[in-house]
């Protein structure tokens, strides 16, 4: 006898728990899009998405339940999608434990291990689109960018470096030139306080065509992946193959970069977003 008595009271609930962005903020979304890349990606770096239409879920339908089509409201079934992907074939978090087993002494954490809270936060956005596109951002290129937009870094800000590179999505060439950050600059950002960084380029160093050819001529060990390998001392994480930083102002902005928590993962995709405060 209390529902009548109830009923306006929770759509007044509804309404009032419902939400949407208010109309000061604007989303960016940073994420590269999922999708088939067997056309320009390397073999070993290929996403695949099989596609199922909605006569396929029809039949699925009648294979699992035993409903004919004639019992379905449109005759047709749902659509879905398999999708095979590597953890870091697409815009990704890179946890510690994908630079080493170790970390700081200790077992590397994996993506799953990793508080959320590091993932949301102030975004900075450092202007680097003057590099070669095989060099590697040295502290004072990060020092001259912060420089140029006048800005001091805070602990637990997210830093992003762009490149420009994300305006080869589609192309082979993306995943073997753009500018990436060198050891001693990424060591200077985890000074500051910077627990997560990241890049519009493939990945955060240089490219690794070049690192490989410069290790084998020197017979260095400290030269391949040498960002990478700063995760062996310092504890931190990077954000790779993001897109349009270019809609971004260099401050005033949140990112919300949340991975996949993919059990004892050393990344997980992330659809990256920046909130705008305009």
């Amino acid at each position: 006898m209390y529902s009548g008595c109830l009923r306006p009271a929770l759509q007044r609930a509804s309404f009032r728990f419902s939400f949407s962005p208010p109309a000061q903020m604007k989303i960016i979304d940073l994420s590269t899009t999922l999708e088939n890349d067997r056309s320009w990606a390397p073999w070993w770096a290929r996403t695949r998405v099989k596609y199922q239409d909605h006569a396929f879920g029809a039949w699925a339908i009648w294979l699992v339940f035993g409903v004919a089509r004639k019992h379905l409201r449109t005759g047709l079934g749902w659509a879905n999608e398999i999708l095979t992907l590597s953890t870091h074939s697409t815009t990704h978090v890179d946890a510690p434990w994908h630079y080493a087993p170790t970390c700081e002494g200790k077992k590397a954490p994996t993506i799953d291990e990793l508080p959320l809270e590091r993932f949301y936060a102030p975004g900075v956005v450092l202007d680097l689109r003057h590099l070669r596109p095989d060099q590697a951002a040295s502290t004072a290129d990060l020092q001259a960018a912060l420089a140029k937009i006048d800005h001091t870094l805070s602990p637990g800000q997210i830093v992003l470096i762009q490149t420009g590179n994300d305006s080869l999505l589609g192309n082979p060439e993306y995943f073997h030139t753009g500018p990436g950050v060198s050891g001693e600059a990424t060591r200077w950002l985890i000074d500051q306080g910077i627990k997560v960084m990241g890049i519009d380029a493939w990945g955060w160093d240089r490219p690794l065509r070049s690192q490989a050819a410069e290790a084998k001529r020197t017979g260095s060990a400290t030269v391949f992946w040498e960002a990478h390998f700063v995760g062996v001392d310092r504890d931190y994480c990077q954000i790779e193959r993001l897109a349009h930083l270019d809609q971004l102002p260099p401050t005033g902005f949140t990112v919300c970069a949340f991975p996949l928590k993919v059990k004892n993962g050393s990344a997980g995709p992330a659809r990256v977003v920046a909130l705008l405060h305009e």
